[in-house]
């Protein structure tokens, strides 16, 4: 029945077919086609698909056809696309439809004639789309005339270039391609009669002819290309003046893309058919496009330059790539270094890459590596040192570049290399470089090649190769040539050009780089895949078994003994010669010994013995040190093991070997050199089991922070760095060459911050030499009263004036005066820099160190000597936060930090063996504490306090599954030796420090972390915790308390310690505490509204505690103090303290009441009432100053007046034009006041509009 009262009633519509169903889901399909997500428009498609298909219905059908072609003149993009999209699976699917009905429909509805101007675009656009629905349905072949209705639209849309570009011939480019002969000879051919006639005339008409020469050779004859163009063939003096034409255009409509335009492919092919590619490489590509200035064209060179090197046969690589193309290449590579350039450069990769990957003939391979390594720039190859591309090339073409190198490097031709220079360098004086120069710079490239080649895990090599590449760069590091022999194959190849001092310096350097990475690189070859499986790979060795560096030193070795055909640079003394033997000697024993009894310090003491024996070609000296040192502490070791029943009285007298071997990796770390550091810690976490503690403490005194003023480890520091000054000098002089060939405009720059750092100097130096010392000012007094220059008191004779010699005297001991004191403060400046230097070194050794600490921590993690570092780290932690913020000092704080904490205390391993130490670790946990309480910052805190949680972890052991019982008494079980009284009172002081002080370093999840890793010590720990609840100094702790207690009882752990009764008990005590907590609530701030959440959650969690386990707790008495929480209704809304409120009487069975309806009707009551969007608040609005008022007599007549002035006849006027005058102009053409700003604008238009009026005024007169 109806309600007579409700008013009209929408009528009910049976719709027993679901006609409108199908309808409403057909519209939703056609918005979503039209949606800019492509997965949408996908997947929409495909649901009209499958809904045409199973209804079955022709009109249906027609309907669909109809709205998706309405669609393709859409204004969207998107739209567009995805309607044309749609269109062509339907036609595909649905045969019954026709093709030609479907277009005289799109032509119909989208008819370019009848159209106005405004809608053109849209129209032409929905032409196309149609037409391409078409061609995409795999029909259009089926019907040759509407084929031929399609390419004459496309024809016709050709004219729209503005709107449509090149998309209609792109289209008929397509078109053609999937055409067959018979259809294109006798359907096509005479409707692209034009296209092809003109093909010389535009990018797309000639592609479109180069495709239909290439698909139909048959039809498209010499003879029939003849009465097209007037030539038999495309590439011809008659055509190649207006090919370059057509490449131009193509090259530029391809700017923004940065592709290669297919015309220009389609003609690169076409010369390789027609054998003309020499002369459209020369006149189409060399004199065509590099005849323009370096930009699309030039790049457009480039594209066919890659593209055209897997077409290309050898004889052709090396024509094309000894060319003009070549040297522009390489003169965009050289000017694109700066910044914000287009850099070809990776595009020219890629390229390459392709080619090497498609291409597996070595000698073509080489050709082109070959052809862009001789690519040079004043000696230096364009293409990087580190090339990818290289990692692609075969075996056997790899082995033959790197023959090549190495003959370049001895022997450098470059009069066979393809020399080039930039535009400025050959106008300008620098257009000439010396040989010298040159060759420096081609070796200089080599070596870091070479290496390159090594260190590319990609490049498949082998062994021999890899030791090959290492023993030439070795020779020519070290060693010079006297009279070839067999023995030593480098020696077959002479120096053309002796090498000079840099070149050596360089290639010094790359030696040591290289055994670095030869020191951790795994073995080489199929033996090594077999092997990872089962065994553990070892790093730095061959498939033997020997490492690399022991064939380095055995090639060595071989060497210094054929005295009589190879000459070492640094000739050896006989005490280094001597060192040098016995080291060897000590190498050959240990190797034997390893061969009978494998140990770690064995392996330790042969890499180091021969990292340091090799060394002895760089720093001979140190090394001898170092070599006899190292003998020695290998004697004791071995000593040690065989007389095992000596005095302790004897050993005592010497320190223990590992001390000594501490203090060489100490000493050798103070080196700048990566492979040292590697080694050094490489053998540390061999020698590390038999470390000591005078050895460990070595170690932490190096990072002691109290020793930063001692200069201990410095002086090999400080030689060392001489050394790599010295071998950097080179690099620095060819980075100073390639700056000079950069542009004139960025050396400017560079000279003008010259400038500005040198003025900046200046007024530094000013500033110093204001800040005069009394010494000068006595000197310089005594300067000018020796020459009588100032006036004393008993010489009265101011107006006599000094003689010409006496005036030079004054100059000339004025001049050394103050030359001594710019001296002196030179000399100070010189100092602050050299403690800097010193400070920074300090802090680059204290890095290495911390090698040594991590490498102990995670091999050594259960050693007793582990307690040692624990104080020392925090003390180089705390130093750290409290020093100044420089990177370096970061990156060391940031270092030790994440040993402590990762290594350290999270550590897998720890000391276990505590035996009669206990004592000495509580007092070390009570003076972690204490520390801790006493920090400033909560950071540094934190790692003191988890650092006595290390040590009470250390104190009470390893658990076990038999220690997890149920009764009290195994709590002393499972703390193990620790003292669980003085435990908990240690943690219950700093409990109550945090709970008590207003401004605390701790924190509460450091007690949480307590309570979870020790629940002994949290049982004991709750009474104070839930006392805290209510007695906590400040909200945030009394919330701190209450996430303690709530992690406590939740702990399966504790409750299992914890008796039912007094569990029970504590239950009573905590609802205690939290029925004052929550007495009288008033949510001021954040932090009682987090107290209150936090108690809330300690509620719940109470509550449902007690309610499951059946406690005797009353409590009603919480029950009333959270209902009056909610007296006044301020938790009926949404957020994390109402939801928690509401979860806790949800267990007293009370639900949250909903919301009632009333206010809903009350917000619709007051929708209306909201402002419209759009319009101003009446405090925003401009006031009306022209309001109506009733004036009688004159003031009437007078207001007339004014307003007619001021406003002008309105009905001539538009509105916007009234806004505008009102906003610059007010009453009595005055201009109101605004801020400056609008003032001045205000004032120049007004200022203009004078200026233009004048100017027409004379403009008329002097027209009249």
């Amino acid at each position: 029945m109806e309600d007579p009262d409700s008013g009209s009633v929408r009528p009910t519509v049976n719709d027993p077919e679901g006609l409108l169903k199908r309808s409403r889901e057909l519209l939703d399909l056609f918005w979503e086609i039209s949606k800019p997500e492509r997965d949408t428009r996908l997947r929409a498609a495909d649901k009209l698909l499958q809904i045409l298909k199973n209804s079955g219905q022709t009109d249906e059908l027609q309907y669909v056809v109809k709205r998706l072609v309405n669609g393709l003149s859409h204004g969207r993009e998107h739209a567009r696309t995805g309607y044309s999209a749609t269109l062509a699976q339907v036609l595909s699917m649905f045969e019954e439809l026709s093709l030609k009905s479907t277009l005289e429909q799109i032509k119909e509805k989208h008819d370019l004639q009848a159209v106005n101007k405004k809608q053109i675009r849209n129209v032409a656009f929905g032409n196309f789309f149609g037409v391409l629905a078409l061609s995409q349905s795999t029909r259009l072949h089926k019907e040759p005339e509407v084929l031929l209705e399609c390419i004459k639209l496309l024809q016709t849309l050709a004219q729209y270039k503005d709107h449509l570009r090149e998309l209609p011939r792109k289209t008929m480019v397509d078109i053609l391609s999937e055409t067959s002969e018979d259809v294109f000879e006798e359907v096509l051919l005479n409707a692209l009669q034009t296209d092809l006639t003109s093909a010389l005339s535009s990018p797309e008409q000639l592609e479109l002819l180069l495709v239909a020469m290439q698909k139909f050779p048959s039809v498209i004859k010499p003879a029939k290309l003849k009465k097209l163009l007037g030539t038999a063939s495309i590439i011809c003096k008659h055509t190649l003046p207006r090919l370059v034409e057509v490449l131009k255009t193509a090259a530029r409509s391809v700017k923004k893309e940065s592709i290669l335009p297919s015309v220009a492919l389609d003609l690169l092919q076409v010369s390789l058919r027609e054998d003309s590619f020499e002369v459209f490489w020369k006149e189409a590509v060399i004199s065509g496009l590099l005849s323009d200035t370096p930009g699309p064209c030039h790049y457009l060179a480039f594209r066919l330059l890659g593209a055209a090197l897997p077409l290309l046969s050898l004889s052709q690589l090396q024509f094309v790539l000894s060319g003009e193309v070549m040297k522009r290449y390489g003169e965009h590579v050289v000017s694109a270094q700066l910044p914000e350039r287009f850099k070809f450069s990776p595009e020219m990769d890629v390229y390459v890459s392709s080619f090497l990957q498609s291409c597996r003939d070595p000698d073509k391979q080489l050709a082109v590596i070959l052809a862009f390594t001789r690519l040079t720039h004043q000696g230096s190859p364009a293409v990087p040192s580190f090339w990818k591309v290289v990692e692609h090339m075969e075996p056997m073409a790899l082995k033959q570049y790197v023959g090549w190198l190495k003959e370049a490097f001895c022997q450098p031709q470059l009069e066979n290399c393809l020399e080039f220079s930039t535009r400025k360098q050959r106008g300008g004086p620098d257009a000439t470089v010396q040989n010298e120069t040159c060759v420096f710079r081609f070796r200089k490239w080599i070596i870091p090649r070479l290496i390159s080649i090594v260190e590319n895990h990609q490049i498949k090599k082998d062994e021999e190769l890899v030791m090959d590449i290492s023993r030439f760069i070795f020779f020519q590091a070290f060693f010079e040539t006297k009279k070839a022999t067999s023995v030593i194959p480098e020696t077959r190849l002479s120096l053309s050009d002796p090498l000079d001092q840099n070149t050596r310096s360089v290639t010094t350097f790359a030696f040591y780089s290289l055994l670095q990475y030869l020191s951790v690189l795994p073995v080489l070859g199929d033996c090594a895949e077999s092997e990872t499986a089962s065994k553990r790979r070892v790093l730095g060795v061959m498939a033997d078994g020997s490492m690399w560096v022991f064939r380095l030193v055995e090639y060595a070795d071989t060497l210094l003994k054929h005295k009589t055909h190879v000459q070492s640079t640094q000739t050896l003394t006989a005490e280094q010669t001597q060192a040098w033997n016995s080291m060897l000697e000590s190498v050959e024993t240990l190797m034997k010994k390893m061969k009978k009894s494998p140990a770690p310090e064995h392996t330790a003491f042969q890499h180091l013995l021969l990292i340091v024996g090799i060394q002895i070609f760089k720093a001979p000296e140190d090394s001898v040190e170092l070599l006899k040192d190292l003998q020695s502490c290998m004697e004791k070791a071995q000593a040690k093991k065989s007389k095992k029943k000596k005095k302790q009285t004897e050993s005592e007298q010497e320190p223990h070997w590992v001390e000594v071997v501490v203090e060489i990796l100490l000493s050798l770390l103070s080196q700048p050199s990566r492979l040292i550091r590697s080694v050094c810690k490489t053998a540390f976490g061999r020698i590390c089991p038999h470390l000591t503690q005078p050895a460990l403490s070595a170690i932490l005194n190096v990072l002691d922070p109290s020793n930063d003023e001692e200069e201990s480890g410095l002086v090999v520091m400080d030689e060392k760095e001489g050394e790599r000054t010295k071998q950097k000098q080179a690099a620095e002089e060819d980075e100073e060459e390639e700056d000079a060939e950069k542009e004139e405009g960025e050396d400017e720059e560079e000279s003008d911050t010259d400038d500005d750092d040198d003025g900046d100097d200046d007024e530094a130096m000013e500033e110093e030499q204001e800040e005069v010392d009394q010494n000068f000012r006595l000197e310089l007094m005594k300067v000018l009263q020796g020459q009588n220059v100032l006036a004393t008191e008993e010489d009265g004779s101011d107006d006599e004036e000094m003689d010409d010699e006496a005036m030079m005297k004054l100059d000339e001991n004025l001049a050394t005066l103050f030359g001594e004191q710019k001296k002196k403060l030179q000399a100070k400046k010189d100092e602050k820099e050299r403690l800097r230097k010193e400070k920074t070194l300090v802090r680059d050794f204290k890095i290495k160190v911390l090698d040594l600490v991590e490498v102990f921590l995670s091999k050594q993690g259960n050693s007793t000597l582990v307690l040692q570092m624990v104080e020392p780290l925090l003390s180089v932690i705390e130093k750290g936060m409290s020093s100044e913020s420089g990177q370096q000092e970061a990156d060391f704080l940031r270092r030790a930090a994440d040993i402590f904490r990762n290594q350290l205390c999270r550590g897998k391993q720890y000391c276990r063996e505590v035996e009669g130490r206990e004592a000495e670790l509580h007092e070390m946990m009570e003076r972690l504490i204490g520390r801790a309480q006493k920090m400033q910052d909560s950071s540094v805190s934190l790692y003191y306090f988890s650092a006595a949680l290390y040590v009470l972890k250390v104190l009470r052991g390893a658990m076990k599954e038999s220690d997890s019982t149920q009764t009290p008494a195994a709590e002393v079980m499972k703390m193990g030796k620790a003292d669980v009284e003085r435990v908990t009172l240690c943690f219950k002081d700093a409990l109550t420090s945090f709970m008590t002080r207003r401004k605390s370093p701790l924190t509460g999840d450091m007690f949480i972390d307590l309570f979870n890793k020790f629940p002994v010590v949290c049982v004991n720990l709750l009474d104070t915790a839930v006392e805290n609840i209510t007695a906590g100094v400040r909200e945030h702790q009394q919330g701190q308390a209450c996430v303690m207690v709530l992690r406590a009882l939740q702990s399966k752990e504790v409750k299992e310690l914890i008796p039912p009764s007094q569990l029970t008990e504590l239950c009573r005590k905590t609802t205690q505490q939290l029925l004052q907590c929550l007495q009288h609530v008033e949510c001021k701030n954040k932090a009682v509204l987090e107290k209150t959440v936090k108690a809330l959650e300690l509620c719940h969690f109470l509550v449902k505690t007690i309610h499951t386990q059946n406690m005797e707790v009353n409590l009603d008495p919480l029950q009333n103090v959270l209902t009056s929480m909610n007296t006044d209704e301020s938790l009926q809304k949404s957020g994390k303290r109402e939801d928690t409120y509401w979860s806790v009487m949800k267990l007293f069975g009370i639900q949250k009441p909903k919301v009632e309806k009333v206010k809903k009707i009350v917000e619709e009551q007051e929708a209306p009432k909201k402002k419209k969007k759009g319009f101003l608040p009446e405090s925003k609005k401009r006031k009306n100053r022209k309001k109506p008022q009733v004036l009688e007599g004159k003031e009437a007549a007078g207001a007339t007046e004014t307003a007619a002035v001021e406003g002008g006849v309105e009905g001539g006027k538009k509105k916007k034009r009234k806004k505008n005058k009102k906003r610059k102009m007010s009453v009595g053409d005055e201009v109101q006041p605004q801020p400056p700003a609008k003032m001045a604008k205000i004032q120049s238009s007004q200022s203009k509009k004078k200026q233009k009026k004048k100017k027409n005024v004379g403009g008329e007169t002097n027209a009249e």
